[in-house]
């Protein structure tokens, strides 16, 4: 955003907020299931406001509702009509921190009579947070400019995780008070903030986004964080490097939409606890459910398929021939991993040899992806002829790099692809991506996208304390490509166990691997790491977890529990309950910290019941992992 727009923004939110705290007059109220969590919208003056109270105390407090098309304010000198009441009950399955997801909610639909109209402010509540949109309605011919800033005020002392755009949705995230935080600061959703006096935990991102440009946020220094489209965000180095000046210049303007507009929404995920942030379905559950025309079996339609994958690229292994990439799907299946994941070379290979290659890897029951530049994608046509060509390769997944900018345009790149893909029956990563908004529930094909400073970045040094922050902020908005587990030095100043339960914690529907699987076969853990899954029926966040400081999880697959630890920097004590386990004696394969050598595990077995309790003495970046299993 230009410091000049920003600042009258900034300027208009500052009198909106001290004109809000002369007159009150709440105009709706809407309350989760359980009655813990809501939502006020606040008619002060001609202009609307909100707030969310969770468990009585503030979550977010008195914020302005600023949304504008074609700079006429939808928000402003507004008259509130009836509102219209609905509930929505389903579950679905999902691959994720749990098999089956919940939606629950109560939802109101509130009618704003402006000068322009009737628009719809669209609210949802859940148990584990609230989410809204607005509704604009308009013809098809007609084409609209929406400008949003919408701000999220947050409670003073609040704690506020966040990575700027510098990096697009590859940062590593700070911590400082929302105090602290300069006006003008861009924060990379979701922005997680611990709440003041022990209130609990709260996340800030958008779900759905589609047909629209994806939003950022942008600090205001008055505790708050306000809505940002992505012409008004900078532009990021990686999309700077990759792109030209008429590109920037063109993703620089605003974008027009045709028809009506509904913006996606904009949510805040709430719980008393990092378990419950862990645990909540709202990103997904305010995405439409997947099309049968494209999945007529949903989530479990044949051609989709969760697992792990090797990757030849940061861990040695030979050059990029058919024959090295045919010792990589011999590994794979050793080691019983279901993905091969090929970078750019493949496009130097005769098409003879792709197919030759994938039908080998077929046999062997390991499925074949190959990498492509987004910018060769942006034609229909081009991509009609690169799903082709992997179609009759008999290629099964396509990794998608290079989008960097969440623009209208790029958005709709996403859409494009996604539904062509799934025409064609190909699996989806998307890489160099922004965030993820729950679109994997529209479209499981979309098995991981990166968005996420991951093992690629070869100069990061502090892994431990980033490694045991993004379960709680990045990972909140969907799966990430990470690319886990390295056990040479580009692991930095994390322990071999810290690395091997990263793959248990940093969880994705394809799970691509660091480590050669080479490397992987001769590690002292590979028995257990063959036995961690890409997804989970249950997961618990264990007590004792904190951001930045320590991940602690316990997640069950099927009949298997695995207690999985990554530690941060300060050394750690802590104690386990495996109260979780239920009745019997499981036995327990563990890979633990050598003291003094964080390039070693001590490998041991033992028998535990619920009634145990583990003692851990985590070092500094180090780890513990185990699988149980009953007898």
């Amino acid at each position: 955003m230009k410091k000049k727009n920003a600042s009258s923004l900034l300027l208009l939110l500052l009198l909106l907020l001290c004109a809000g705290r002369l007159t009150a007059g709440t105009i709706l109220s809407a309350y989760s299931p359980n009655k813990q969590i809501r939502i006020d919208i606040l008619l002060r003056g001609p202009d609307l406001f909100y707030t969310v109270v969770f468990n009585n105390k503030p979550v977010i407090e008195v914020s302005p509702l600023i949304m504008e098309i074609d700079r006429i304010g939808s928000t402003a000198n507004v008259h509130a009509g009836d509102p219209i009441g609905y509930a929505l009950h389903e579950s679905y399955p999902v691959w994720g921190a749990h098999a089956v997801a919940h939606n629950d909610c109560n939802g109101v639909k509130l009618p704003l009579r402006n000068v322009k109209g009737m628009d719809t402010l669209d609210i949802r509540v859940f148990n584990t947070g609230v989410a809204f949109r607005f509704i604009s309605p308009g013809s098809p011919d007609q084409k609209r400019v929406p400008l949003e800033a919408t701000a999220f005020m947050l409670p003073t002392k609040s704690i506020l995780w966040y990575h700027d755009l510098v990096g697009h949705y590859e940062g590593a995230h700070v911590r400082k008070q929302i105090d602290s935080i300069k006006p003008y600061q861009w924060v990379a959703p979701p922005a997680t903030f611990q709440l003041p006096g022990g209130a609990g935990y709260a996340s800030i991102t958008e779900a759905d986004l589609k047909d629209y440009p994806g939003m950022a946020l942008l600090a205001n220094g008055l505790n708050g964080l306000m809505v940002g489209y992505a012409h008004e965000q900078p532009v990021s180095h990686p999309y700077e490097l990759r792109y030209s000046k008429e590109d920037i210049l063109r993703l620089s303007k605003p974008a027009a939409i045709a028809g009506t507009i509904i913006t996606p929404w904009r949510v805040i995920i709430i719980g008393k606890d990092l378990n419950t942030l862990v645990n909540s379905d709202i990103v997904t559950n305010l995405c439409p459910a997947p099309d049968k025309q494209y999945f007529p079996d949903g989530l479990h339609t044949s051609w989709l398929r969760p697992g792990r994958a090797v990757w030849k690229y940061l861990d040695g292994g030979g050059d990029g021939t058919p024959e090295t990439m045919r010792r990589f799907t011999d590994q794979a299946a050793q080691l019983g991993f279901e993905h091969n994941i090929l970078e750019g070379f493949w496009n130097r290979w005769p098409d003879s040899a792709l197919k030759n290659f994938t039908s080998y890897s077929a046999q062997k029951g390991v499925d074949i992806w190959v990498w492509e530049h987004s910018k060769s994608l942006r034609d229909s046509a081009t991509r009609q002829q690169f799903w082709q060509r992997c179609v009759a390769g008999g290629v099964r997944g396509a990794k998608i790099d290079f989008f960097d900018h969440e623009a209208k345009e790029v958005i709709d790149l996403y859409q494009a692809i996604l539904r062509e893909s799934a025409q064609y029956h190909i699996m989806v990563d998307f890489h160099g991506a922004n965030k993820p908004t729950g679109q994997q529930r529209t479209w499981p094909n979309e098995m991981t996208r990166e968005a996420v400073k991951g093992m690629e970045s070869s100069r990061f040094e502090d892994r431990a304390t980033h490694e045991t922050t993004i379960p709680f902020t990045r990972f909140l908005a969907g799966p990430a490509e990470y690319t886990v587990v390295m056990f040479s030095d580009r692991r930095r100043n994390t322990s071999w166990a810290h690395q091997v339960a990263s793959a248990a914690i940093l969880s994705a529907p394809v799970l691509t691997y660091a480590a050669s699987p080479e490397n992987i076969g001769n590690n002292p853990a590979v028995n257990i790491i063959k036995q961690i899954p890409s997804s989970w029926d249950e997961t618990i966040v264990l007590p004792g977890s904190e951001i930045g400081g320590i991940a602690a999880y316990a997640r069950r697959s099927g009949n298997k529990w695995f207690v999985a630890v990554m530690n941060g920097i300060p050394p750690h004590k802590l104690r386990i309950s495996l109260r979780f386990l239920g009745t019997g004696r499981y036995k327990a394969s563990m890979a633990e910290d050598v003291e003094g050598n964080p390039a070693a595990l001590n490998m041991r077995e033992a028998v535990y019941g619920s009634g145990d309790v583990l003692s851990l003495s985590l070092a500094s970046g180090g780890g513990y992992i185990a699988v149980f299993e009953k007898q």
